[in-house]
Formats: structure tokens, C-alpha cells, sequence
């Protein structure tokens, strides 16, 4: 049976540290009364106190669209996820540890629920829809203050209870202290790590990542050594997932995928130059925006609904 866009609605909400995105999201996936509210943040009960925003935005959006249904809910959050056992591992940001999402929010939202890691969530979204649409061993990276990802492997989630994907703390080699020690990947191939060793470097502070390129399309040689080690590091973990589980493919999303082919292009010639007999991977830019994690809320929320759809 195929239901109509009313009856097959889902609320998708996307819990990030700062913001939560909300939406009633219909079977051709129109987001209607799509919204952003402030996380709410409570050391005491960081879990409940999401989850009662979660509900009040629910209870908005029902009077908003009283003829459009939600059938199931899907909810997206940050930090470890077992989306298995619905639970929220921990958040380093938010403060909860195995709190039981999923129960608790089909108790509060009065609806099935499904629970998944945000990154992972929006990568499914990218690896579906978007650019590596054509691969089924792909990981998707979320270059930004940090760095998460998302690993596929023969066209699906590898999740290993909401550990796998943690690329950001994966060992580099170190640019600082020489070849044989090593420091995590996000110390130096992250925009915020980019911003943060400029400044330790410099008298002349800047913003954020993109005026170090600035200043290395420029010419200045710090600017220059900072932004390419964070592209021997970035190049470093990629050569390693294709040696380890063969990646085909890697979508580079977040603040840092913004810069380009003046990311890309010098990435993929040090990912050249690293391989040996090993496949080239493919390496291009996001192209679902900042809404895939809501999307990818919904398609959780969606697939509760089985063969009703």
C-alpha cells in the first residue's frame, strides 16, 4: 500500500550543540515548518531537557500542519550513537551517557522513534543522493572545528555501536614534533586546528581557516606549511582507509570542503603521491548542504514505517 504524503509524514529533528533543526518532512520529502531553536543545555538531565524541546516543536508543528500526520519521528544527535539500542553512548558537548533516547522519545512524542548519529545521519543522505551515489565503499568526512565521519562498506553503515567513523582521532604523523611521533588527525587537518596553529605561530592572529588560505595564496610561507600540513594529514587518513577497507570514495563536507579545488586538487595530488599499486580513490565535495542531517532524520523515521510507505 502506498500512503499519501499526509498520511506517510515524519518528524525529523537534527540535535547539533548549538541548534536544533526541526521539520514535518512528507512522503515526496518536502520540510514543512522547518525551524531552529537553541539546544537546550541542562547538566542535571541533558537527555530529558532535549527531548522536551523536541516535544514542544512537535506540538508546534501538529497545530501548524493539523492535516499532515507524523507517523514516526526521527532524531539525529551528536557525540557516540548506538542507533541499534536507540541509546545516546555520550557527548562530550551536551553531557549525557547511555541515555536511552529511543524509549524516551517514543514515551514523549507518543511515536516511533529512531535514533542515529548526526554525521552518520547526513552522510547516508550525501552517500545516497550525492556525489558517491555510485560506490559502495565510501567514507564521508566532516572537516570542520573537528572532524567526524562515516564509513560505508558494500553500500552500508558501519557503525561498531557508534564507534566506528572516529577519523578525527585517528594518528597522524606529527608536523610539530617530527616524523616519529605522532598527534590526532583533527589536531592539524581540521579547520579548527588550521586557525589554532597559525595563531600559536604567528603575532597576527586570524578568524578562521579561510584567511590562512588567503594568506597562503599570498605567498606567506607560515600560512603555506600550516594549510599543507593539514593536507599531508588529511591525505595520511585517507591513504589509510583505502589500504584498511578499500575505500572507493570520499565526500569532504563542512567549513574546510569550502575552499574548493584549493582543498581537493592538492589533496588528490598527495593522495597520488602516497599510493603505490592501490586504487586512486575519488575525492569531491558534499553537494547536500547544511539540511542532509535533517534529511537523513527522516529517512530513519521513514524506514520505521516498513512496507506501509
Amino acid at each position: 500500500m502506498v500512503l499519501g504524503a499526509a498520511e506517510a509524514a515524519v518528524l525529523a529533528f537534527d540535535v547539533g550543540g548549538t541548534d536544533i533543526k526541526a521539520g514535518l518532512v512528507d512522503a515526496d520529502g518536502n520540510v514543512l515548518g522547518m525551524r531552529r531553536v537553541p539546544t537546550p543545555l541542562d547538566s542535571t538531565r541533558p537527555g530529558e531537557a532535549v527531548l522536551d524541546r523536541l516535544a514542544g516543536l512537535a506540538g508546534e508543528l501538529a497545530t501548524e500542519f493539523p492535516d499532515v500526520r507524523a507517523r514516526a519521528a526521527g532524531i539525529v544527535v551528536p557525540g557516540i550513537v548506538d542507533s541499534a539500542m536507540g541509546i545516546g553512548v555520550y557527548s562530550a558537548n551536551l553531557g549525557w551517557r547511555d541515555f536511552p533516547f529511543m524509549v524516551e522519545a517514543e514515551k514523549k512524542l507518543g511515536l516511533p522513534a529512531a535514533i542515529d548519529h548526526d554525521v552518520r545521519s547526513a552522510a547516508a543522505v550525501e552517500h545516497r543522493f550525492g556525489a558517491s551515489r555510485q560506490f559502495t565503499e565510501v567514507v564521508v568526512m566532516v572537516v570542520g572545528t573537528g572532524i567526524a565521519a562515516a564509513v560505508f562498506s558494500g553500500g552500508r553503515a558501519v557503525t561498531a555501536g557508534g564507534f566506528a567513523g572516529e577519523l578525527g582521532h585517528a594518528q597522524v604523523p606529527d608536523p610539530d614534533e617530527g616524523p616519529r611521533r605522532s598527534t590526532i588527525l583533527e589536531a592539524i587537518g581540521s579547520a579548527g586546528a588550521i586557525t589554532k596553529r597559525y595563531n600559536a605561530q604567528s603575532r597576527d592572529p586570524v578568524d578562521g581557516a579561510k584567511e590562512v588560505l588567503v594568506r597562503a595564496r599570498a605567498g606567506e610561507p607560515r600560512a603555506a606549511r600550516i594549510w599543507q600540513d593539514a593536507v599531508d594529514a588529511l591525505a595520511f587518513t585517507i591513504c589509510q582507509c583505502v589500504n584498511v577497507i578499500g575505500t572507493e570514495a570520499v565526500v569532504i563536507g563542512g567549513g574546510l570542503a569550502e575552499a574548493g579545488d584549493e582543498l581537493l586538487v592538492p589533496l588528490r595530488r598527495r593522495v597520488d603521491g602516497i599510493l603505490d599499486f592501490q586504487w586512486r580513490p575519488k575525492l569531491v565535495k558534499a553537494q547536500l548542504g547544511q539540511d542532509a542531517g535533517l534529511l537523513g532524520a527522516a529517512l530513519n523515521g521513514r524506514a520505521l514505517l516498513g512496507g506501509t510507505q
